[in-house]
């Protein structure tokens, strides 16, 4: 018997050992690519920090206020949310620990106005020495009823100094 189509049988051979090939190929990668080069060696995990100001809001802090590292933390089971900050500028950071302005934490979503507590004993939760470069300083507000959340986006309002949008941890 003589064959008709030897050019197909050719063709399909050859396109029978490419894709067996190509699927050898890809099964090598797999298995290399689960394994490290060096098995001593292990990756330090990689957390996402988001940019916590949009756009030019932190430059601004900075440059105004003289402060920069603006962060808000859930604290004692939510009852606090504590509100800290780093001093670039003493003369302009002046603001925030002046002892005559009453700070504020505004949830303009909750509708609600958080104030630093005074204790008899301790004062106001809250540092109020002259500041330093270099730095870190914080407040605590009192959040009872704990109706400011985690994720929420807040204001903190000391006498002229506004932070708007600030997100709390």
């Amino acid at each position: 018997m003589q064959e008709r189509h030897p050019i197909l049988k050719t063709n399909l051979i050859f396109l029978a050992g490419v894709l067996g090939s190509s699927i050898l190929v890809f099964q090598a990668g797999a298995q290399t690519s689960s394994h490290p080069a060096n098995p001593k060696r292990t990756a330090a995990p990689m957390h996402y920090r988001p940019d916590r100001f949009a756009g030019r809001a932190g430059k601004y802090y900075a440059l105004i206020w003289g402060v920069d590292s603006l962060s808000l933390k859930y604290a004692e089971s939510g009852e606090v949310i504590r509100f800290s900050y780093r001093v670039l500028d003493p003369n302009k950071a002046r603001t925030l620990n002046d002892k005559k302005l009453e700070p504020s934490l505004i949830d303009p979503e909750a509708g609600v106005k958080l104030v630093v507590p005074s204790l008899e004993k301790v004062g106001q939760l809250r540092q109020s020495s002259t500041p330093e470069a270099g730095k870190s300083y914080w407040m605590a507000f009192s959040n009872k009823g704990r109706l400011v959340k985690r994720g929420d986006h807040v204001d903190v309002v000391i006498g002229p100094f506004h932070a708007q949008g600030l997100v709390v941890d």
